[in-house]
């Protein structure tokens, strides 16, 4: 297999490549750097990829990588990943019914998750699972570990008097 980048073969490249996957930590991107040193040296596809446990297929594909952007073309690219559900302005408008807090009609002393997918749903016609919508409020900043809230007829002069004096087994007697 003729390995070249842009054309030429080099053996300045072929011991970067080398020298590269020797230091490289991840198992995956060490064996693209390999596979390429490896077709350089002469091997055929099949062979490289029996001698790194690897298919053809991914032989080919790096190699093809590295003749079309070098050694910079076997980093592979950061993948996009799934766009939000939400609009920008609608997570602001989110954060801002988030951060005023459940209205005392609905009964609610805090939101919980259900609550927010719930919220997000009548709101803006998105529906989130469970799970999405804590991946959607750590993103916004929000985290699901807060200490519980007090309820509106929360006494505290009541709980301090229980504590000191109400309590049999708290007072040692």
């Amino acid at each position: 297999m003729n390995v070249t980048a842009h054309g030429r073969t080099d053996r300045r490249e072929l011991e970067e490549l080398e020298e590269l996957a020797r230091r490289e930590k991840d198992a995956t991107q060490r064996d693209r750097y390999r596979s390429v040193a490896l077709a350089m040296d002469g091997l055929e596809g099949d062979e490289v990829a029996e001698q790194l446990g690897r298919s053809p297929r991914f032989v080919d594909e790096w190699v093809g990588r590295y003749r079309r952007g070098g050694v910079a073309g076997l980093v592979p690219r950061r993948q996009p990943g799934r766009r939000p559900k939400l609009a920008p302005e609608q997570e602001q408008r989110l954060k801002a019914m988030l951060d005023a807090g459940p209205s005392e009609s609905s009964g609610l002393s805090a939101y919980r998750g259900r609550d927010v997918c719930e919220l997000i749903e009548k709101e803006f016609g998105v529906v989130h699972t469970l799970g999405g919508i804590y991946d959607v409020l750590r993103r916004l900043g929000y985290s699901s570990l807060v200490p519980r809230p007090r309820h509106p007829k929360n006494d505290p002069e009541a709980m301090e008097r229980f504590a000191r004096r109400d309590a049999p087994l708290l007072s040692g007697g």
